[in-house]
């Protein structure tokens, strides 16, 4: 009958069944080790941002984890395979117990989920769980198990604690995320009314203090912390150890003393891959278990000896929003399609006997939670009192001398500790967040302060006698007439880019000072991106930033403004007036090319091709160049130095704004992302602190943000401006100038 199918007897060839099993076994161990690699990346980043209670940004509950875990742990629902050897036996045990890792180390996770998405998760998790249980509690009874009996019962009954502490977290979650909302919306009120009246302090000190209290709301509302310190987390850190424990155990149990344990004969159909398997398995319930333990741990800390006397008060009270949910579903009505009176009657008073029994167990579950908690508190309390001891008066001294500097850094006059938000039943851990926290703004400013832009602080210094931006007017006239019927708006990035590609075009400038430039117009770009990204919100000009993206692109690394060749131009022995006509002349000739392929489909001048946007920007550069041209005979030196003074004064109008991007990075209405977006705030004015305070020196032309913007309202408000000043001017010529200090364009 041939080697596969039946044999020659008729029955089936089962010989190459079990050849693929060690495959099998390598397969399950990668997707163990890809847990452990995520929730390793999770513990790196908690304590690169000193977050010990570890959010889960890698590892955490979702249709990618889930099937991971579910090959990861294939060996807790192998019903037949022969696992006679030592190493098969606790290969099924670190199964199991890394199933309960997994749910504990993932816990915070369903406080960044939609509800919709966090109930598919845990009822695909639940599934996972209960047919794990049920094959182990089947293998149990075959013999395929048939040692660590006690082991695998006692870690099911961690995964049932464990998966009725996560629903029970999770029926919280909607509540809590809303109660967190209303608070942080009263401390915001407050938070902003304060900054306003401090109009007479320097641009970086108002920041500074607002982004203080702006970062303790972000973070103490921080749906993953609020659920990282809550008593169903700390509980679930307290039960994921235990069942690390009782891994650790039976693997030195076993191996210390194998006459205890009498073990079969034979090989496993993995054979070989079983101990690849309980290596990465151990290595990821090892890895897995520090970040349940440190919330835990954290967590019991909050509550620690001196508050240990009132703790017994408060472990037999359950919060309003532990319930609260399920309240709401009971006092809901039930569906109308439901005929008759009686059957409307039944189906209520069913529901109401459903859900009461839901209340009961939650309120179980949360007293249970708490009762760990309150244990702990004694256990760990006693650990730190031998502690202290051994560091005395050290630590105390080094403690005080901390929160001395803190509040001389940031001011006792601040009262921070009205901006924690905390729940019902967290009031003591208002004066422990703080002392826990209290470094957080200086550790990310100081970070900040690390990558400061070097070469756009230099050229800002350079240029810090200027006093207006005149720059951001004059760098296109409207003399220059336009290559099509509409113009479009211009952005920030474009007319740097163009400016800097011209400069860079210029014949007999010095190597060093072309390089210095490109570097700091590298620099004033990344922070003009934010500008543009945080301050367009309707999006209107992100074709002409891709422009700019594109553009620089080029000039940044090939030297190239499109297709142009800036370094060959340079050294073709041109005059600055014949490199300005041919730049002219190509970026008019690129315009008609694309305007006759592309931008007939195009309805707004925003909207054109990128090419054509850029084409345009360079034509209307160069010929508001050649103006001042026709009047006087300038050098490439000169020109070179006349073009970065205006790059200095656009790129200055633009960062003027980034103190509007930080406050606009505080308003983010997402409670999830919050908390990122406040310490990216805080990152971002470490690195500009320095510019802030250089650029604060020049008036603005308006004290309205939502005008300074956009470089087109700088524009029409500098206009208007120098046309009040020149109305009232005895001069019978008009003078208006190329650059903030000494370039014009005499208009008869």
């Amino acid at each position: 009958m041939g080697r596969l199918g039946c044999t020659v007897d008729g029955h089936l060839n089962e010989s190459k069944f079990n050849q693929p099993m060690p495959w099998i076994g390598i397969y399950v161990a990668a997707a163990a080790a890809v847990c452990a690699l995520a929730m390793a990346a999770d513990l790196f980043l908690g304590f690169r941002s000193r977050k010990h209670w570890f959010p889960c940004k890698f590892f955490s509950l979702n249709a990618t984890t889930l099937t991971l875990i579910g090959v990861a742990v294939k060996l807790s629902v192998d019903l037949n395979s022969s696992m006679p050897r030592l190493q098969d036996q606790l290969s099924k045990l670190s199964s199991d117990v890394f199933l309960c890792t997994v749910m504990g180390n993932s816990m915070p996770s369903i406080g960044t989920m939609e509800n919709k998405d966090m109930f598919m998760n845990i009822v695909a998790l639940g599934i996972l769980v209960i047919t794990s249980m049920v094959n182990i509690c089947i293998q149990l009874g075959t013999g395929v198990i048939y040692v660590f009996w006690k082991e695998h019962a006692f870690v099911m009954s961690l995964m049932v604690v464990l998966l009725a502490i996560l629903c029970s977290s999770a029926l919280a979650v909607p509540t809590t995320k809303s109660h967190l909302e209303l608070k942080y919306k009263k401390k915001h009120k407050i938070a902003v009314k304060e900054c306003c009246d401090q109009i007479e302090k320097s641009v970086p000190t108002r920041l500074r203090e607002g982004l203080i209290k702006y970062w303790i709301m972000a973070h103490t509302s921080s749906p993953q912390f609020v659920i990282g310190r809550s008593a169903t987390c700390t509980a679930s850190g307290a039960f994921c150890l235990m069942g690390a424990v009782v891994l650790g155990e039976a693997m030195i149990r076993s191996y210390l003393t194998p006459g205890s344990f009498k073990f079969c004969d034979g090989e496993s159909d993995y054979k070989w891959s079983t101990i690849l398997i309980l290596l990465t398995q151990t290595v990821a319930v090892a890895v897995g278990t520090v970040a349940p333990a440190s919330r835990w741990f954290t967590a019991t800390n909050f509550r620690k000896m001196e508050k240990a006397n009132k703790a017994y008060k408060r472990v037999f009270k359950v919060e309003e929003y532990w319930t609260l949910k399920l309240v709401e579903w009971k006092e809901m009505p039930i569906s109308s399609m439901i005929g008759g009176w009686h059957g409307r009657k039944l189906a209520h008073n069913a529901k109401n006997q459903v859900l009461d029994s839901f209340i009961g167990i939650q309120i179980g579950i949360v007293l249970l939670c708490k009762l760990v908690r309150l244990i702990s508190v004694f256990i760990v309390s006693q650990v730190l009192i031998c502690y202290r001891c051994c560091r005395k008066l050290q630590w105390l001294f080094k403690r005080r001398t901390n929160d001395m500097e803190f509040e001389s850094r940031h001011g006792s006059h601040l009262n921070l500790r009205r901006f924690v938000i905390h729940l019902e039943g967290e009031e003591q851990l208002v004066d422990l967040v703080m002392k826990d926290n209290q470094d957080a703004l200086d550790h990310w400013l100081k970070k900040g302060e690390k990558q400061q832009p070097k070469y756009l602080i230099q050229f800002f210094e350079k240029f810090s006698s200027s006093k207006d931006f005149n720059g951001v007017i004059n760098f296109d006239s409207d003399l220059v007439p336009s290559l099509d019927s509409e113009e479009p708006p211009n952005s920030w990035a474009l007319p740097l880019v163009t400016l800097t590609s011209i400069a860079i075009s210029l014949p007999g400038i010095d190597h060093n000072l072309i390089k210095q430039l490109t570097r700091t117009v590298h620099e004033g770009l990344m922070y003009a991106r934010e500008v543009e990204k945080n301050l367009d919100p309707k999006k209107e000009l992100m074709d002409i930033k891709k422009a700019a993206e594109a553009v620089w692109l080029g000039v940044d690394l090939y030297n190239k403004w499109l297709d142009v060749d800036l370094h060959k131009m340079s050294v073709q022995g041109k005059t600055p007036r014949e490199i300005m006509e041919e730049f002219s002349v190509i970026a008019k000739n690129k315009f008609a090319e694309f305007k006759t392929t592309e931008m007939n489909l195009r309805e707004t001048p925003s909207r054109w091709p990128k090419n054509a946007l850029a084409a345009n920007s360079m034509y209307r550069i160069c010929q508001t160049i050649l103006l001042d041209y026709e009047m006087r005979d300038n050098s490439a030196d000169r020109l070179f130095e006349k073009l970065t003074v205006v790059i200095a004064d656009i790129l200055g109008a633009c960062l003027t704004n980034l103190g509007h991007v930080m406050t606009m990075q505080c308003f983010c209405s997402a409670i999830e992302k919050r908390e990122d977006s406040v310490r990216y705030a805080i990152f971002l004015l470490g690195r500009t602190e320095k510019v802030l305070k250089i650029l604060e020196r020049r008036p603005l032309p308006s004290t309205d943000w939502d005008q300074l913007a956009y470089i087109d309202y700088w524009r029409q408000l500098n206009k208007q401006k120098r046309d009040l000043h020149l109305n009232s001017s005895s001069e019978s010529t008009e003078t208006v100038s190329f650059t903030s200090s000494d370039l014009y364009l005499n208009i008869e």
